[in-house]
Parts: structure tokens; sequence; C-alpha cells
């Protein structure tokens, strides 16, 4: 898939004005905006729709993990705000995920229908967490079964970490979206992400878009930083 700007920026914040005054700030320098469990549990759809007015491209990082019935009824719920993408966990099954899928198809009814993302491993796990709690086996061989999962059952791609991405492209193919949290530029601080790698790396291993959060919303001029990180890129 062709992305004119892959990074999509992260804005992690309950703060409804701080978040509409960081994507004004960014808006024209980034592809998109990420705004996630955080903002969405303090400010609702009507919070979403304040603080990204003017912004067509929102991803909205919400890791849906449900019952079948309870996950198609959510993405029914926030249809009306036509997000670009909405994440929903993999580690549902097939049953949920194909319930989104459609549910995302049945509710978009003329609107722009959102692309679903499978949450596949977490940025902050490596393989001893997943063993902690009953996973066995590289981090690498779960993301690519969770990924074919996803593939077979609609989704229209996965969220996954820089270090899976070569092996998920040549799996899954080039239209099969693969969005990339652990994105962290030269001499930024890994904070408490454990698989990263650099925007440039990520996106020549075959990641479709970049989420990066504090490196561009902690700069102090988060439009410039964006823009430092959009000239790294081919």
């Amino acid at each position: 898939m062709t992305v004119t700007n892959p990074i999509l920026c992260a804005i992690d914040t309950p703060d409804p004005g701080a978040a509409g005054k960081l994507v004004r700030a960014v808006q024209g320098e980034v592809g998109g905006i990420k705004l996630g469990l955080e903002f969405f549990g303090a400010n609702g759809p009507q919070g979403v729709r304040l603080a990204a007015a003017g912004e067509s491209s929102i991803f909205l990082d919400l890791k849906l993990h449900d019952i079948p019935n309870t996950v198609a009824g959510a993405v029914r719920s926030v249809a009306s705000l036509e997000p670009m993408l909405l994440t929903i966990h993999t580690s549902g099954g097939p049953a949920m995920m194909r319930a989104a899928a459609e549910a995302a198809t049945e509710a978009a009814q003329g609107r722009r229908r959102m692309k679903l993302m499978g949450v596949t491993v977490l940025t902050s796990l490596d393989g001893s967490d997943l063993e902690a709690v009953g996973q066995r086996g590289p981090v690498e061989d779960h993301v690519r079964r969770l990924a074919g999962l996803a593939q077979k059952s609609g989704l229209d791609g996965v969220i996954c970490s820089p270090m899976e991405v070569a092996k998920l492209r040549a799996d899954c193919g080039r239209d099969f979206l693969l969005v990339v949290p652990g994105i962290r530029p030269a001499g930024s601080a890994v904070g408490d992400q454990k698989r990263v790698m650099t925007p440039r790396e990520a996106i020549d291993a075959g990641a479709d878009y970049l989420v990066i959060g504090r490196p561009i919303t902690e700069a102090q001029d988060p439009a410039a930083a964006a823009r430092a990180i959009r000239a790294e890129l081919p």
C-alpha cells in the first residue's frame, strides 16, 4: 500500500485541551493522529470530535477485546467518528475478528469504512513476558501466527513491533497494512518499549505506518520534530 506520510502521532493525554493543541500543532506534518484508551476513557466520542476537529485521519486505538457480539457492537458504536483505523486484539479469536470486520462493513453505509487493525503482541512485551502468561515459543512466531489468523478473519492489517515487519510483509503480502509502534528516532529514550527500531529502519523493513508519540509530542516544537523525522524517510 502506498502511504503519502507514514507518521501517526500518538497523543496520550486525558486532557482534551492539550490534545487539541497538539493536533493543531502537527496537522499537515503527520499522516494521522492516534488517540487511545487514556484519552477515550476520559472524554469519549465527543472528546474525539472536539480534539480532532479538522483532522480526517484518526487512528482510534481502543484495543477491543470481548465476546464477538460485544466487539461488533463497539465497532458499530464508534463508526460515526469515521476513524481511519481502529484496533482490536487478535487474541480475541477468529469469531470475534470476523464479527468486527462484518460490523465495520455494515456500519460504513456511505461513510469511509474504517480499517480494522489486529493487535498482535504489545511492544512492551518480550519473550519472558509471554512465557509468564503461558505463551510458549519465540515472540516472532506468536506474532506471525496471530497476523495470519487476522488476515484470514478479514482484518485489514495488524499492529506489530518493527522487529516482525519484514517477516509479516513476506507472509501477508503488500496489501495487508502493517502499523508499527516501538519507533524511536536515533538518540531518543526507549522508555517502556522493548522491541524498537528507528523510523527509517522500520520503513525499509516494510512498515506502512509508524506510530510515534513522545519524540514528537514532548518536543519543544512538535511540528519541527515531525518534519525532521519525515525528512529521514524515503
